[in-house]
This record gives C-alpha cells, sequence and structure tokens, in this order.
C-alpha cells in the first residue's frame, strides 16, 4: 500500500500542475478574445493605432497558450483555446484585408490550419458590417473590394470538403457565410439603385428648375 500512496501522490502533483495550466489557459483565452474584439471594433472605426495595440497584445496572449501545447496538448486543443484562436486569426485578417494589407498566413500566425480556416469563414460576417457601414455614406470601390474579398473567401472556403471531425465544423460556417454574401449583394445591389435614382430625380429636378426660369 505504500506504493499505492506514492502513485497516488504523483498523480495528484500532475493533475495540480494540469489543473493550474487549464486555469491560465482560460483566464488568457478570455484575455485574448476581448483583445481581439476591441481590434476588430478598432478596424471598424479606423483607428489603427489602437487595432495594432490589441494585436500586439494578443499575440503575446498566442504565444502563452502555445507553450503548452507539447507539455498539456488537451488544453491547447481544447474547445475554449480554439476559438479564442479563431477570434485571433479573424481579428488579422480582418485587418489585413480593410487596411490593404498582404493577407497572413496560418504559418505566420502560428495557427493550426482548420482554426485559421474556421476565422476565415467569420471574416464574411464583419466584412458585410463594414459594407453596411459605408453604404450609409454611399456607395463606394471599398464596397466592391470587400464584396469581392467575401467572393474569394468562399470560392476557398467550399474547396475545403472534408469531414467536419478535420476541420473542426468548417462546413457550418461556410453556409453561414454564403446566406451572409447572398444578402450583402442584395444590399449593394439596393443601395446602388437607389443612389442611381436619386441622381436621376435631381437631373430632373435641375432641368425643371431651369426650365422655370427660363
Amino acid at each position: 500500500m505504500k506504493k499505492l500512496e506514492l502513485i497516488a501522490e504523483e498523480v495528484h502533483q500532475e493533475f495540480d500542475e494540469h489543473t493550474s495550466v487549464r486555469d491560465e489557459a482560460l483566464k488568457n483565452a478570455r484575455a485574448l478574445n476581448r483583445h481581439c474584439a476591441h481590434a476588430i471594433r478598432a478596424v471598424h472605426r479606423d483607428d489603427h493605432d489602437k487595432v495594432d495595440e490589441d494585436l500586439n497584445a494578443a499575440t503575446e496572449l498566442l504565444g502563452l497558450l502555445r507553450e503548452m501545447r507539447d507539455k498539456f496538448p488537451s488544453v491547447y486543443f481544447a474547445g475554449y483555446t480554439q476559438d479564442a484562436l479563431k477570434e485571433y486569426a479573424e481579428a488579422n485578417i480582418v485587418a489585413a484585408l480593410v487596411r490593404g494589407e498582404q493577407l497572413p498566413s496560418p504559418t505566420e500566425l502560428k495557427l493550426e490550419k482548420y482554426t485559421y480556416m474556421k476565422g476565415l469563414a467569420e471574416v464574411v460576417g464583419e466584412l458585410r458590417r463594414r459594407i453596411l457601414d459605408i453604404l450609409r455614406h454611399g456607395h463606394s470601390a471599398e464596397v466592391e473590394k470587400h464584396l469581392k474579398d467575401m467572393d474569394d473567401i468562399y470560392g476557398v472556403l467550399v474547396t475545403m470538403d472534408y469531414p467536419d471531425a478535420v476541420t473542426g465544423g468548417l462546413r457550418r460556417l461556410t453556409d453561414i457565410a454564403r446566406s451572409i454574401i447572398e444578402r450583402t449583394r442584395g444590399d449593394v445591389t439596393l443601395s446602388f439603385r437607389q443612389e442611381r435614382l436619386e441622381q436621376v430625380l435631381g437631373e430632373v429636378e435641375d432641368r425643371i428648375s431651369k426650365n422655370s426660369k427660363s
């Protein structure tokens, strides 16, 4: 029984360490989510200094989470950790597309491929938000650019025809992205027609005003 006590003590030590690492991972994952959310909001406000500040803070947290990958893979690959890393992918991709920068790769972001792809899929929703913000002030070339970005992302997503066990549930996010793109394209078309109609009505009013004065 003495040996059993030694075994129990060894197990306690490992479980205590595992629990401590898990608690730390949860704290860092929550902080990572928060910085990514702040970065995305800053992107929509065109506050690039704030974007960089939060992305830099998020990158530091990513490093802390990756340190536990080899010794405690169950913590690193847990849903709450990977969900936070998905947000990290989304924030970096949104920032790059809106600022006209080179798209970061999974390797550059130090992310698993399936986590990166899920983040990429959710970028579509943020691009829709960006487009709608722009449309409130009128049609512009940026709207067309981001609509093309959305189409390009979806064009890649539909090629990932693999089981959910491999992609982490990417198929559902792909379906959601398609729905978002269809709604956005309809909104853009309606906005363009309304803007064009307002231009035509303005031209008619100008002609009527000139004729009445002559």
